[in-house]
């Protein structure tokens, strides 16, 4: 049991720890262009001592040494005696990227602990030691003052008062480990267990915390420091930091203030410091006690806004979405049944529970939902990296990176934006030599942006490079055989050769780019999300990448039509209307929309089913990506909650089907790919129109 526990707190830890190194990175990254921020060296300098704090509840104490000297010199940057620079920044990224390793190794069970490993963190806290080895800017503060230096005193003696709170251990907080890294802040003198407050054994709760602790501690560590090693239970304890300067009276309160215990806790005082301290002492200087614990009573205290999370299990959720799914399917199957019995108590019943079955499938989908710039926030550090590396200066937009999406799609959307980053400060943006020849300024500017549109999320990378040389990129094609001589493409043709394979107009091979791997990559990458991606781009002034992906990934609402004995689901979010198909349009493969050309696709000739088309057709309107097309279909049945359910591998060369669902009277639907049908519809010749 014990140990369970020990691996679920483990495990909270690691995705705590990757979250917190995460920020500490984005703060780094922030400190450079904000030249030391104080509150942003505060955030970076609370993400070290978490993680260290953490740790060394764990006995990670390779992690606990290397965030130590972390924290000591950020710790001097917040006290303003070491300026902050891009040199030190230099020095942390590397630390942060070790601690990254170092946590990931003993997530995974192969924490790195051999010789050569030792040497790195060894070589990482030297170059850290350096800063610390500077002369400070300014004189520190004298020992004992409350400017929080070092305690003065009777040989730098601090006692601490600890009191946890009774449900502590139920919060997965053991006491002992916090005693224990008192050690790494000082000598333990002494530790004495108060248990006044212990019941009988009858009424003994065994998960509460019935026990007090009066450490003497030396000490040259200021009280914060001493105060933040109880920071995971400050809220919920009683903690108490004072020295031989702190004034007899917040001593005296100190003792009267633990009822049973107080007659104890003077002795062992007595006992320890030779003196009692909650008598005066004619020299001892005038100083307050520090304490983490709650306000004296009486005391105004504004209470800050409690904040209710709790981590999910991510193939939990996965369960749940799986289970609203087939609930979805099953009420499907009840309602289709009800609408077949003349029982209106029964239709009414049925209704209901499909309405609560919606509002289950709304708040389930939700849950999956994150901000896309948990994703963005990376690619500050790899802009950062390359552009350097390129001897580049370019700067980092990001916008709508609170935009939601389906977590399972942030997960899989990475490796494409971060070829498409590459791609454009390698390829797109020009030295700053070329840039300034070209009147430009010599940084260059990378935008990542993300937005929802009619459904659908679209994801933009942009740069103000020297765009894509369309004649370029056709004699290219031609060259590698991918287009035939005299082809006459549109300009949004050619710029879609780069994503086929092998393609590439670099002239050199570098590192990033040049052998023909990368935007392939990010096609096949994008294609099974249900998503396309295009390129829109002006010579000279720069190249925007849009890719548009569906929100989800697990259940959408869908409009059913039929073809014959066929039933086909269009996502709801691609229809724009539905129209009869005029007679005029009959063998014709576009018709008049209220003055505009309407290409039109026959659902049953590109799926091949055989049968006499109806005398009359329906055409649905869909839009993709601002251009309209229309299908052709023999009946419109309505909308419908879809269920999507993959398609096995013998079906991976269905062109225009992104999947299939399961009807409420047990046939299955296939589910029509909008962009891909469209798009094989414009292979073939279809010209499309602007939506308008």
């Amino acid at each position: 049991m014990l140990e369970d526990e020990m691996r679920a707190a483990m495990s909270s830890f690691f995705v705590e720890a990757a979250e917190l190194l995460a920020e500490m990175e984005s703060g780094l990254l922030d400190l450079e262009d904000t030249e030391g921020d104080p509150e942003t060296v505060n955030a970076v300098f609370r993400a070290a001592h978490t993680i260290k704090g953490s740790s060394g509840l764990f006995g990670l104490d390779d992690v606990v040494r290397l965030t130590h000297v972390m924290e000591n010199v950020l710790d001097r940057v917040r006290a303003g005696e070491l300026a902050f620079s891009s040199q030190l920044v230099e020095v942390m990224l590397p630390c942060k990227d070790r601690l990254t390793a170092m946590v990931r190794g003993h997530e995974l069970g192969v924490p790195l602990d051999g010789a050569e490993d030792d040497e790195v963190n060894r070589s990482l806290a030297a170059r850290l030691g350096r800063f610390l080895d500077e002369a400070p800017l300014t004189a520190a503060a004298p020992a004992g003052t409350a400017g929080g230096g070092a305690v003065a005193g009777m040989g730098g003696l601090v006692h601490v008062s600890v009191r946890f709170g009774a449900d502590c251990l139920r919060s997965g907080m053991d006491p002992i480990p916090f005693l224990d890294y008192l050690r790494g802040v000082g000598e333990v003198v002494s530790v004495a267990t108060m248990d006044a407050s212990l019941p009988p054994l009858a009424e003994l709760d065994p998960e509460g915390c019935h026990l007090g602790f009066e450490v003497v501690l030396r000490t040259d560590a200021d009280l914060a420091t001493i105060e933040e090693v109880f920071e995971f239970v400050r809220h919920e304890s009683d903690i108490r930091v004072l020295h031989d300067g702190t004034p007899a009276e917040v001593w005296d309160a100190l003792v009267t203030s633990h009822g049973d215990d107080a007659d104890r806790l003077r002795t062992l005082l007595v006992a320890v410091r030779g003196v009692d301290p909650t008598v005066p002492r004619d020299d001892a200087p005038t100083q307050t006690a520090r304490s983490a614990g709650p306000p004296a009573a009486g005391a105004e205290r504004t209470p800050s806004p409690e904040v209710r999370t709790i981590r999910v299990d991510a193939a939990r959720l996965d369960r749940l979405i799986d289970t609203v799914g087939e609930m979805v399917i099953a009420g499907a199957g009840a309602n289709l049944h009800a609408s077949q019995q003349d029982n209106d108590t029964l239709k009414a019943a049925i209704a209901e529970v499909m309405r609560l079955i919606e509002g289950v499938r709304d708040d389930a989908l939700r849950l999956r939902m994150v901000p896309i710039g948990t994703t963005f926030a990376r690619f500050h550090r790899v802009v950062r990296d390359v552009s350097a590396s390129l001897g580049k200066d370019v700067t980092l937009t990001v916008t709508g990176g609170d935009t939601e999406v389906d977590k399972a799609l942030v997960e899989q959307i990475g490796d494409p934006l971060m070829h498409l980053v590459r791609n454009a400060l390698d390829h797109g943006i020009e030295s700053m030599t070329e840039r300034v020849a070209r009147g430009k300024p010599e940084t260059g500017s990378l935008t990542l942006r993300a937005f929802h549109d009619s459904g659908s999320i679209v994801v933009e990378v942009q740069d103000d490079g020297g765009g894509i040389d369309a004649a370029k990129v056709l004699r290219k094609a031609i060259e590698r055989g991918i287009v035939e001589p005299g082809a006459n493409l549109s300009e949004h043709d050619i710029f879609s050769l780069v994503f086929e394979p092998g393609f590439s107009t670099a002239d050199q091979v570098s590192d990033l780019s040049g052998r023909g791997v990368g935007m392939d990559v990010v096609k096949r990458n994008v294609t099974p999300l249900r998503g396309t991606i295009t390129i829109d781009s002006q010579l000279g002034v720069g190249t925007t990448v849009s890719i548009r992906l569906p929100l989800t990934l697990a259940i959408i609402d869908g409009f059913m039509v039929g073809v014959g004995g066929t039933t086909f689901v269009i996502p709801l979010d691609r229809v724009v209307e539905c129209v009869e198909r005029p007679a005029s349009a009959a063998g014709r493969n576009y018709m008049d929309l209220r003055g505009h050309v309407l290409p039109l696709i026959p659902l049953r000739s590109w799926m091949a089913i055989d049968g006499e088309r109806p005398r009359r057709e329906n055409v649905v309107v869909v839009d993709n990506a601002g251009m309209r097309a229309g299908l052709v279909v023999d009946t419109l049945q309505g909308e419908f909650q879809t269920v999507i359910k993959p398609l096995g591998p013998m079906f991976a060369q269905a062109r225009g089907i992104g999947g299939s669902t399961i009807l409420g009277n047990g046939d299955v639907a296939l589910i029509i790919d909008v962009p891909v049908l469209v798009g094989a519809a414009v292979a073939a010749g279809a010209g499309l129109v602007a939506a308008g």
